[in-house]
């Protein structure tokens, strides 16, 4: 029995990872040419196209898509079992790290992050940028090297997840505010004027769901894409924002904030990272800051 050429392993994860030859090529410093052929091989291998023309560019077969996660957990395993091991130095530690998050994240939990890494690898430094949308393909790429967020189907099969924190829907509102006073029935709540926070552009949201199932609507009068945006318009207004109350506590400092009078799901802020970084001592110690700092 002749043994396969384990190679093609590491081009079938980045092709799959990828999804273009073009791309992997350039990840694996390949000519397209080279990667082409390396495809070729690996579909007479394997008895599948793998990869098929779908416009301009190429999607995966349903083989492709079963076996994506097991292909990368199997790269992932050769990669650590290959790796010198090394004594994590965070004294030492110079490096930069990329953590994507949603609003409110860096408000609330950047300060003491910030302050928890410099004390114990002062040579590292974070660099937040905004998640203006659910694809994991920075992630995949690593321009990215962590995220938080809600995980759910647009998140990419073989990113790794552990749960930060539960946080659910509040309201909130400027000090004077007529739901300053009295008990916040269902029928107050709506009779006020909001703000939705959609960075889809949706007109609707939880609360209205919430709202029609006992026969009432809420009149929203703004639309914003973040939680930051929705506060600072609440602060000076008659306005009522809605937010995440773990995601928005520091941002609501001076404000009055009032448990919603509907039921609304709860939900699980998590943060997320590609497998390949499951053997990366500094990013372990990095994940495991963000994991004390948000559930402290």
């Amino acid at each position: 029995m002749s043994i396969p050429d384990l190679n093609l392993l590491i081009t079938l994860d980045v092709l799959l990872a990828e999804g273009s030859v073009a791309r992997a090529a350039r990840r694996l410093r390949l000519s397209p040419s080279a990667m082409s052929r390396a495809l070729a091989r690996l579909r007479e291998t394997m008895g599948d196209p793998l990869l098929v023309r779908a416009g301009r560019g190429l999607v995966p077969t349903p083989r492709a898509l079963e076996i994506r996660e097991q292909v990368a957990q199997l790269v992932q395993g050769a990669e650590s079992v290959l790796r010198p091991v090394q004594i994590l130095k965070l004294k030492q530690l110079v490096r930069t790290f990329t953590l994507r998050t949603s609003d409110g994240f860096v408000e609330n939990f950047g300060p003491k992050l910030i302050a928890r890494i410099h004390g114990e690898a002062p040579g590292v430094r974070i660099r937040f940028v905004q998640k203006t949308e659910k694809s994991s393909a920075a992630l995949r790429d690593g321009s990215v090297d962590l995220e938080t967020g809600v995980v759910d189907e647009t998140t990419g099969p073989e990113v790794r997840t552990r749960a930060l924190f539960r946080d659910h829907l509040i309201g909130a509102v400027q000090m004077g505010h007529a739901l300053c006073i009295g008990k916040i029935t269902a029928a107050r709540y709506a009779a006020g004027r909001h703000i939705l926070v959609s960075r889809k552009g949706l007109e609707k949201g939880d609360p209205d769901e919430a709202l029609a199932a006992v026969d009432l609507t809420r009149e929203i009068s703004t639309i914003v894409s973040g939680f930051s945006a929705a506060l600072a318009l609440a602060r000076d207004s008659d306005l009522i924002a809605t937010v995440p109350r773990r995601h928005t506590e520091n941002l609501r400092s001076g404000m009055y904030s009032f448990s919603l009078p509907v039921s609304t799901p709860e939900f699980t802020v998590s943060m997320l990272w590609h497998p390949r970084m499951d053997g990366d001592a500094a990013h372990r110690w990095l994940r495991g800051c963000v994991l004390a700092v948000c559930t402290e």
